[in-house]
């Protein structure tokens, strides 16, 4: 999440935010005056986190949503993360997901997705089989080349330190306009 920065004040959604645990992180670092929105599909996922939240005194609006609807006006948040939960999606919604997100992004906003890579070589292919995701064919990389046309810009990636996660991290462009 340092990687986005949210910023005390900020407006910050937290995508496919499960249980709340990154979503309570953001929630401190934005501090009173920022809000901060997790959604998750299962309805489950979001008492779960409402009730964790209830129970830290933490001000989160959790809601039940979809990544290809977000339920937020254009324009109107600083930060969208998503934490290992855009492997889970066909590529159709991984574009329609990145699009909506690009749609609800201010100009400069930024999109931080940490999640599985794709294994390499062959003891990487038998570690992610047996441990996580053997029918994982695309990983975080391949989000870039998903992001630049839709008008993100300084779009960065790397692996981080903790098994097969990697993360990429790019800004809604400040005068580019939905491009899909």
């Amino acid at each position: 999440m340092q990687r986005a920065g949210p910023q005390p004040g900020e407006r910050v959604l937290d995508v496919g935010c499960g249980t709340g645990r990154l979503t309570h992180l953001a929630r401190r670092r934005v501090g009173e005056a920022g809000v901060v929105y997790g959604i998750d599909a299962s309805p489950k996922m979001i008492a779960v986190a409402r009730a964790k939240a209830a129970q830290e005194g933490l001000a989160v609006d959790f809601r039940v949503g979809l990544i290809e609807a977000l339920d937020f006006p254009d324009q109107s948040l600083d930060v969208v993360l998503s934490n290992v939960m855009f492997h889970h999606l066909p590529d159709d919604l991984q574009e329609q997901g990145l699009a909506e997100i690009f749609r609800v992004l201010k100009p400069g906003g930024r999109l931080l997705v940490v999640d599985l890579q794709r294994p390499m070589g062959f003891i990487g292919h038998v570690q992610m089989t047996l441990f996580a995701h053997g029918a994982l064919i695309n990983g975080v990389e391949a989000l870039p080349r998903r992001m630049r046309p839709l008008g993100f810009e300084a779009i960065e990636q790397g692996r981080l330190a903790v098994g097969p996660i990697g993360y990429v991290l790019g800004r809604r462009a400040l005068t580019a306009e939905h491009r899909s």
